[in-house]
């Protein structure tokens, strides 16, 4: 089981706030040989459809001293995620949960930007110390 990021805590607790029920912490998924932990698992009935949206969500916390070896891992993982996901569980939407700091020092630069449209990364920009989410990204 791997390690939580410090800031899975907030992050649980932000989606909570915004009406998500947690049910899976992590979201295991096995793959033939490959089995992957997904930070968190969440749904929400969507009222006026009678039916549930559900996400998985991957924290980071981009505390080492290159944010950009940090996004590469990150994107890494993202995207190899997201392909698990579409074969195990393709009702899920993948989202990468990032402070509001790191969004706005890092994410905001070109490479960051251009990867987000490339990639078609969605994010989920929280404040750590109000516990909230911030915006959602598509």
């Amino acid at each position: 089981m791997p390690t939580k990021d410090i800031f899975h805590q907030v992050v649980k607790l932000a989606l909570q706030k915004d009406g998500w029920t947690i049910t899976d912490d992590p979201l295991s998924l096995q793959l033939e040989d490959d089995q992957v932990f997904i930070d968190l698992g969440a749904e929400r009935l969507i009222a006026a459809q009678r039916d549930q949206e559900k996400i998985a969500v991957e924290i980071k916390s981009f505390l080492a001293p290159s944010n950009l070896s940090e996004f590469h891992t990150a994107l890494g993982q993202f995207l190899n995620y997201r392909i698990v996901l579409r074969e195990k569980q393709p009702e899920r939407e993948l989202y990468l949960a990032v402070n509001l700091e790191t969004y706005n020092d890092f994410f905001s630069r070109k490479l960051p930007q251009l990867s987000i449209i490339e990639y078609q990364l969605k994010l989920i920009i929280f404040d750590p110390v109000q516990e909230e989410i911030i915006t959602w990204t598509k």
